[in-house]
């Protein structure tokens, strides 16, 4: 499985959820684990995505993603699964 880390913050605004999970699905990416909070209006998400099917390359999904969250306020960061465990190996 080729697993990736997305993860979302910013402030809270209506159609978020939506719109990332509707990039998603347009790019055959499989959401394996969700969990989302707002704390004192902040939106705050992170995403386990099954990458395998995925129509296009891994840069240029993170790069679209990158794109999508600036349109809509928030920032939205893409992570290969081993690259996000490296980084916060203790």
């Amino acid at each position: 499985m080729n697993k990736a880390i997305i993860t979302v913050v910013g402030k809270d605004t209506v159609g978020i959820i939506a719109k990332i999970c509707t990039y998603l699905a347009e790019h055959k990416i499989n959401i394996l684990d969700i969990s989302q909070t707002i704390v004192s209006g902040y939106f705050n998400m992170m995403m386990i995505v099954d990458l395998s099917e995925a129509k296009g390359d891994f840069k240029v999904i993170a790069d679209e993603l990158d794109e999508l969250g600036k349109e809509i306020g928030v920032i939205v960061k893409c992570q290969r699964e081993d690259i996000f465990d490296s980084m916060h190996r203790i």
